[in-house]
């Protein structure tokens, strides 16, 4: 590792001596294992943020003790090599005595974490990535850190922004924060142990020193925040103004950038406009150091997404890769039969709690992660059938094992399907809603699993006809009637729709071109129950609906308004059905072909 005694920039090269060393020293990482498992209802809830639930599952996320038993150990240690190169030349630390430190003080342990980076088209390595980390297990809160939380940009407000994109014709671009988290000052005096393999000039014991932190080092409780904070503070000195609905948009003109932790996004009409802010970013500018940051070009993988813009000018979103890996994670071979639907028509799935114990080679709750982070990404075809496999990741059982199989056998028919964004200008924001009033309701488990009693909401909301956001979930209460459950649905959905629609009006009050039916934004919300119509329409209150909480009854204002329009649908154009229940197979393509743009594989 390097020398700490070098100032210079030249690179170091590492020596055979140096690798070899770095090879046996095999470091027991003391991070504590979490074993309570979320209950049911609230680990639906957890995985609405899939890369980080996936993120456990992805086998190219290691630290330093299982990267240097894995054959490509090597470039690993180079890039070790080169993470504490950069620290070290930027002085991102100061090398001081223990003694000197105030008393009281903590000095956190190093943690070397590694990840290979593959191209999402060919899943080709093309870098070997080694991140020295603060320990920020050992940190104690009001002591060394005190916020944690930092925004990550909505998909919702990525899709959406994307296909203003495309129906403006807008030039985009992919930029990156080259080692983002240090490029803030740190939040308070921090103290770290000499990472393992670091040498310290002759006599000089490791034992003895520590690192004193001037900048913002990745692993600390509150490092995201920090970066966060830091980026927002440099953006809007810049001239960016954020935007208050999703605090990582933020307008310069008619520029917009949206950005997920170091990974950015810059749209504009102007391509000039684009490599000006470029130029900015890299400039000192009212007090505020310059970024350090590349630009990558046009969009092409983006969060583990693969962007492709076609010669029609229609852009899809695709993750073939995600989807060989779950194919193999289940040992499906290419001669598996393969299904038309991701589940099974005739059966909705339980707890099964005398059923057969589950008994795969494949890790349950692993596969679960990607099928989520696929779902969530690019593939809302299997909302239903990934949020039902989803619900049992605490103890699976072999019926669910064969569920997750169903999934992955529909999955290798449209390995490199997704979603198609082809905007039609003349549509405007549409909130697809449906229920499944107590489908899974089964009087043979009812006493052992409550929550076949609830009922089922689904709904899926386009933009210009693409598709923004969707969910499949069990609804928290138990619905008395098919009217509470429909309108239970209905309120739940308007949750998503009311802050997407202010993102537009505030895009568009900041001179963004933004493409709209009316001069209001309005969501067209399209039911197929008349009594949640009706509810929803006019504020009646009777004895089968009076008790329903007023929290179901925010959006009325917005009806009555004008702003919302509820509408009926026929039952067999109703988009959401896909995301209550298990579908027939000529609605389930119908359904698809509707919201994703594909209809036969």
């Amino acid at each position: 590792m390097p020398d700490l005694r070098r100032r210079s920039g030249r690179a170091r090269v590492p020596t055979e001596r140096m690798l070899e060393s770095i090879e046996q020293e095999d470091i027991a990482l003391a991070f504590q294992h979490d074993e309570t498992m979320e209950k049911e209802l609230q680990l639906q809830d957890d995985m609405m943020d899939p890369i980080a639930f996936a993120a456990s599952a992805d086998p190219d996320n290691m630290y330093l003790h299982e990267a240097i038993k894995a054959p490509d150990k090597r470039q690993f240690m180079k890039a070790m090599v080169k993470e504490a190169s950069s620290h070290q030349d930027n002085q991102h630390w100061l090398l001081m005595k223990r003694t000197s430190i105030p008393k009281g003080k903590k000095v956190l342990p190093a943690v070397w974490a590694m990840k290979r980076k593959r191209r999402i088209a060919t899943r080709e390595i093309y870098k070997w990535k080694a991140r020295l980390n603060i320990h920020g297990g050992k940190q104690t809160k009001g002591v060394d850190f005190w916020e944690t939380y930092s925004p990550m940009v909505a998909w919702n407000s990525i899709r959406t922004f994307m296909t203003l994109a495309l129906v403006n014709n807008w030039h985009t671009r992919q930029l990156n924060f080259v080692l983002a988290y240090p490029q803030a000052d740190v939040e308070c005096d921090m103290y770290m142990e000499i990472p393992r393999g670091f040498k310290l000039p002759a006599g000089k014991n490791a034992k003895d020193y520590a690192l004193k932190l001037r900048r913002n080092l990745y692993g600390s409780r509150q490092a995201s925040c920090v970066w966060s904070q830091y980026l927002a503070k440099g953006l809007i000195a810049r001239g960016f103004v954020q935007s208050k609905i999703d605090e990582c948009v933020f307008y310069r003109g008619k520029l917009i950038l949206m950005v997920y932790v170091d990974d950015c996004i810059l749209m504009s009409p102007d391509n000039q406009d684009i490599d000006d802010v470029i130029k900015l970013l890299r400039e000192t500018v009212k007090g505020t150091r310059p970024f350090d940051v590349t630009d990558e070009g046009d969009i092409s993988d983006y969060l583990g997404v693969k962007v492709t813009r076609l010669d029609d000018g229609t852009i899809t979103l695709t993750q073939p890769h995600l989807i060989d890996q779950i194919i193999e994670d289940l040992g499906l071979k290419e001669n598996t039969k393969t299904k038309d639907l991701p589940a099974l028509t005739s059966k909705v799935l339980n707890k099964d709690v005398n059923g057969k114990p589950f008994n795969e080679k494949w890790n349950y709750r692993s596969v679960v992660g990607k099928l989520n982070f696929l779902e969530k990404s690019t593939r809302p075809d299997l909302a239903y059938s990934v949020h039902q496999c989803s619900r049992f990741s605490i103890d699976p059982k072999e019926s669910h094992a064969q569920a997750i199989k169903q999934i992955g056998r529909y999955l290798m028919t449209n390995r490199d399907k997704g979603i198609i964004l082809k905007p039609d200008p003349e549509m405007g924001l549409e909130d697809w809603v449906d229920t499944d009033f107590c489908g899974a309701w089964d009087r043979q488990y009812a006493m052992e699993d409550p929550t076949t009693a609830q009922s089922r909401s689904g709904y899926a909301i386009r933009y210009c006809g693409c598709p923004i956001t969707w969910r499949s979930k069990l609804q928290t209460e138990v619905a008395l009637s098919t009217t509470e459950a429909e309108y239970v649905a209905l309120s739940q959905s308007l949750r998503e729709v009311l802050p997407i629609m202010r993102l537009l009006e505030e895009a568009k009050a900041a001179n963004i071109d933004v493409i709209h039916v009316k001069p209001i934004i309005r969501c067209t919300v399209f039911e197929d129950n008349s009594g949640a119509m009706e509810l929803a329409n006019v504020p009646k209150m009777r004895e089968r609906t009076k008790h329903i909480n007023s929290k179901y009854h925010h959006f009325r204002d917005f009806v009555i308004c004008k702003i919302v329009s509820v509408l009926a649908c026929d039952t067999t154009d109703q988009i959401g059905d896909n995301f209550t229940k298990p579908t027939v197979k000529s609605l389930f393509v119908k359904h698809r072909k509707s919201l994703m743009g594909w209809g036969t594989h």
